[in-house]
Order: structure tokens, then sequence, then C-alpha cells
């Protein structure tokens, strides 16, 4: 069973409040001390930098470029090069007690993109998992949607950390205003010398705009009770 954390956007600290949360939460449940955890938060803006952004030698113009937007710099543990938020994104955190965690590290990354595909497939939009050429934070399992013209956005990040005993799998989704997102991306990524194709930089709202947070966090819960976690 997983406890299930939902928090109100009033009720979210600074998204390194929420990740400092996120590493003491993961390490406990390692533990034993708290109890296997979903929990589904929308971030305030933030830019996180990964740590290979933190040694790039124009670090400080990109950590100024997001200042610029209205966006907290933020160097993450987990995850690749820099990826922005703000409170039109959910961001969920599955925090899961596992004695085997690092054998399952490659596995998880699949079966959780699939598990976000079917999410927004019930809701109408066209998605898929893999890499898009150009995108920010590019990975292999990053989830996409598509557009009416046939392109494809970015939707959903995703990171994780192994700690002893326990998993924590994070994945950042972008529902609405992509606006901001695909400004400060675009600046952040000039500022560090590094490509980006800003019309990946996407929402939900972009394909479906009557799609709410709620839809998505609503959708996100029948899919993780249809995956066989009992949420409470």
């Amino acid at each position: 069973m997983l406890h299930l954390d939902r928090f109100a956007p009033e009720d979210s600290g600074t998204m390194a409040q929420m990740v400092d949360s996120a590493m003491a939460t993961v390490r406990a449940v390692g533990r034993g001390e708290s109890p296997s955890t979903l929990r589904l938060y929308r971030p305030k803006p933030t830019v996180a930098f990964g740590r290979r952004d933190e040694l790039n030698p124009r670090f400080t113009q990109a950590r100024a470029a997001a200042v610029n937007h209205g966006f907290e710099p933020l160097v993450r543990t987990v995850g690749g090069h820099a990826a922005a938020y703000h409170q039109g994104c959910l961001v969920v955190d599955h925090f899961q007690r596992d004695a085997d965690a690092v054998s399952g590290n490659h596995d998880r990354y699949g079966r959780f993109g699939r598990m976000f595909v079917e999410v927004f497939e019930s809701l109408g939009v066209m998605a898929g998992v893999g890499e898009l050429p150009g995108e920010y934070c590019p990975g292999e399992y990053s989830v996409w949607g598509q557009l009416p013209d046939g392109s494809r956005v970015k939707l959903v990040g995703t990171a994780q950390r192994v700690v002893a005993g326990a998993w924590w799998f994070s994945a950042g989704i972008v529902v609405t205003g992509p606006e901001p997102l695909r400004a400060v991306s675009q600046d952040v990524y000039r500022a560090l010398g590094m490509p980006l194709d800003p019309a990946t930089v996407g929402a939900l709202s972009d394909i479906e705009p009557l799609i709410a947070l709620e839809d998505i966090e609503d959708a996100v819960l029948e899919a993780y009770e249809k995956a066989g976690f009992y949420v409470r």
C-alpha cells in the first residue's frame, strides 16, 4: 500500500525544500521508519539544473537567466540537464521500500514511462516514450505528446535515486502554461551553450486545452490503482 501525500498549491514549499524533504523521506522509507509513499505537488517556478550544468563554465550566466525570468535556480541530486517547472506542472514522487532497489533501476524507467503514456491516452492524448531531437534534459525515457499538426512536445521528464532499502522515482508532468517554460528554457540553454529546440517545450494544454491539473492528478491515481498499487 502507498500512503498518499497530496499537497495543495499553497502548501508546497519551494522545489529545493521539496527535494530536501524527498531525500529525507526516501531514506526514512529505506530504514523502515516511514511507509512507502506517493507524493503529488505543484512546484513553484524553478529551473532544476543537473550536476553537469553546475560544472559548466557558463553556469553563472545560466543561473542568472533563470532568475531574470522569476525562476529559482536549483541544483538537484537526480536527473540530467536543466528542466523548468512552475505551478502549471505536477510532480509525482514515488518512494518505495525495496530490499533490492538497485537491480530494478533500468526497468523502472520503462515501466513508469509506459504508465504515464497510458495516463495521457486515457484523456485522449496521443503519447509515447523516447527522446525528441533538441529536447530539454534529454533522455531515452522522456514521455512526449503529439500535437494536432503531428509534431511532438515533451510532457514528462523522469529521474530516480536509490538508497539503502528504497528508491525514489520522480516525474515532472507539464500540464498548462508552456510559454514561460519555453522562454526560460531557451535563455538558460543559450547561456549554457547547449542546443535546445524550443518547439519541443510544451504542455498537455497545447494538445487538449480543457485539461486541468486536477484531471491529471485523478488520472495518475487511477493508473497507480490499475498497476496494483493501493493508494490511501
